[in-house]
């Protein structure tokens, strides 16, 4: 049982590395929604005539304008779907490690564990319950955070049509949140399965 448990310790090392690497690509994520707000915002006043002043004059000028702008966006809608796929990359690691997990219970005895096997405890290491439980519950809040963020990426071209401010800094504030992950229960889960490293 002990070494059922150590087997899972090193498979949450790997997690807490690619956890990290989620807020390295959640860092990056932001910062490209913040720029493409930043388009969003200014496309109705590139679209009045009555901004440009005195180079209205300029055949065309306001048409150049806005297609660069239209590139631009264009161009960070890309980048974030290159980074959801980083995302994703992390959410189907975890998925992998949930199903891996179920396997090594599986595998650790010719015969199905039982519910008491599962919560017994070797000293202050975590029982494979909680290893167990620790894998769906991580699995599951980034899987929902990930559908999340697609989403929003995917409203994004419909609020240029009909932009508002409003709604660009509700959509950042939810995307800077991270309302999925709750960061106290990550770290709870942590402390249970490295609890004898803390001590």
């Amino acid at each position: 049982m002990e070494s059922t448990v150590k087997k899972y310790q090193q498979r949450f090392r790997k997690i807490k590395e690619e956890l990290e690497r989620w807020d390295n690509v959640q860092s990056t994520f932001v910062s490209q929604f913040r720029n493409a707000s930043s388009i969003i915002n200014r496309l109705q006043v590139i679209k009045d005539s009555k901004n440009y002043g005195t180079l209205n004059g300029v055949d065309g000028l306001a048409n150049v304008v806005l297609r660069k702008q239209m590139e631009s966006l264009q161009t960070i809608l890309i980048s974030m779907n290159k980074t959801l796929e980083d995302f994703r990359s992390v959410v189907m690691f975890l998925e992998r490690m949930h199903r891996d997990g179920k396997q090594v219970v599986k595998g650790s005895s010719s015969s199905k564990l039982t519910k008491k096997q599962l919560q017994q405890r070797v000293g202050i290491k975590p029982c494979l319950a909680d290893c167990l439980d620790g894998l769906v519950i991580l699995h599951e809040m980034h899987h929902a955070e990930f559908m999340l963020k697609s989403s929003l990426v995917s409203a994004l071209p419909t609020l240029t049509l009909k932009p508002s401010s409003s709604d660009l800094a509700a959509l950042q504030q939810l995307l800077v949140d991270q309302p999925n992950i709750p960061k106290e229960e990550v770290q709870f889960i942590f402390d249970i399965i490295f609890a004898e490293e803390i001590c």
